[in-house]
């Protein structure tokens, strides 16, 4: 027995404004309504769910999830019994009319597999797939993610972990290739600014209902990215972001590119966690190598050091990580330093007389946090060093592109 109406016309009614009803077949439809209650009424990843869905259909399977006589292959009768009583309190019909009220309001397309736009490498997720997947903006904006790549990283990241998550986002996206992060603050965020800035596209993966920015102080960022490209999740409208939401999202954001690049992550960071995801799922993996004395980048180092990682310090890299090799916009050297930022950092700096970043950034007539991204970068390359004092050239090293 189940409190919802799963009749033809009661499915078609709930899901006007959020997909295209009029093209659906009577058990398509009903299908798709189901789809959308279990959103609700499993977490995300919810494995016993899969398996249900798989095994009777989302209907039949929504009809018996409270039958305490049903048994089903390969999940063990325990494991039915904790996965009913997780979905118990969740089987009432109104949080489900108010989340798809809310979409409709808000513009936001329902998602099922039967979609053409729906993305089909999530496959890869076995019984952890999500069953439907809510969207606000434009839902061809998933079907385009093949290439496409996961820059993600610290919170609390640095100017140099933004700098370079900027310039990868920037390279990747102006090549056509789409950038897939989580919304949060630090690397994520500066990845989709800087896809943004160039034109990119760039996809949002949200642990929340996707009609709420999470963290709030992105709430513009997020409506720049629905109105660029798209944002998502795979829990309705209305829905909280929770620590075990976002550990599941990370599974998303891993399962939707061909690799996830960790720009900056700490001994604890969740970026670790979307990193695993994508070991598991056979997707490519590559870390930025960052400063050694930097607490910010000790996982992306233990990614390298363990050898699951490739080494990223290029759009180039990343292109060839993912098959599809450097781009031609490389030139050859002609034996002089490239008149680029770099050089006016080199510039700024003294091989004898230990300088601050804010003394560089004055010197070099540059922004403070674009100066800190840029010395890390010389750092790494052996050209500058960093003592009590602050940042000086290296005496006799070479410069790149020289």
């Amino acid at each position: 027995m189940t409190p919802f109406d799963l009749t033809p016309t009661a499915a078609r009614r709930a899901l006007a404004g959020i997909t295209d009803v009029d093209h659906l077949e009577d058990e398509a439809a009903i299908d798709r309504y189901a789809r959308a209650i279990w959103s609700g009424v499993g977490e995300p990843g919810d494995g016993v769910a899969g398996e249900l869905v798989a095994a009777l259909g989302a209907p039949e399977a929504l009809a018996r999830a409270a039958d305490r006589a049903l048994r089903l292959d390969g999940v063990s009768a325990h494991d039915l019994e904790r996965a009913r009583d997780r979905w118990k309190p969740r089987l009432r019909a109104q949080p489900i009319v108010d989340a798809l009220s809310i979409a409709a309001a808000r513009g936001i397309r329902l998602l099922t597999p039967d979609d053409p736009h729906w993305p089909g490498q999530v496959h890869d997720l076995g019984r952890h797939a999500p069953l439907c997947l809510w969207v606000r903006g434009d839902t061809a904006a998933l079907a385009s993610l093949q290439p496409s790549v996961a820059i993600v990283g610290a919170r609390a990241s640095t100017g140099y972990g933004d700098h370079v998550a900027m310039e990868l986002a920037a390279e990747l996206t102006g090549g056509g290739i789409p950038v897939v992060s989580g919304g949060a603050y630090g690397i994520d965020g500066a990845a989709h600014r800087a896809a943004l800035r160039v034109g990119g596209r760039t996809v949002a993966l949200l642990a929340g209902g996707v009609e709420k920015a999470y963290p709030t102080g992105h709430t513009r960022l997020i409506d720049d990215i629905a109105d660029a490209a798209a944002v998502v999740s795979e829990v309705p409208c209305g829905s909280t972001p929770t620590k075990w939401r976002f550990l599941q999202r990370n599974r998303l954001i891993a399962a939707l590119s061909d690799a996830t690049i960790v720009v900056e992550a700490g001994w604890r960071s969740g970026s670790l966690n979307t990193a695993n995801h994508a070991l598991q799922l056979g997707r490519a993996l590559g870390a930025v190598p960052g400063p050694v004395t930097s607490p910010a980048s000790a996982g992306a180092l233990q990614l390298l050091r363990s050898g699951q990682a490739q080494c990223i310090t290029s759009a180039d890299d990343v292109r060839e990580l993912i098959g599809l090799g450097a781009t031609a916009s490389q030139h050859p050297s002609d034996g002089r330093p490239a008149t680029d930022s770099a050089t006016r950092v080199r510039d700024a700096l003294s091989t004898r007389s230990w300088r601050d970043a804010s003394d560089v950034a004055q010197r070099s007539g540059m922004a403070r946090i674009e100066v800190e991204g840029l010395l890390g970068m010389l750092q790494l390359g052996g050209e500058v060093e960093r003592g009590a004092g602050g940042w000086r050239r290296v005496a006799g090293a070479a410069v790149r592109g020289a």
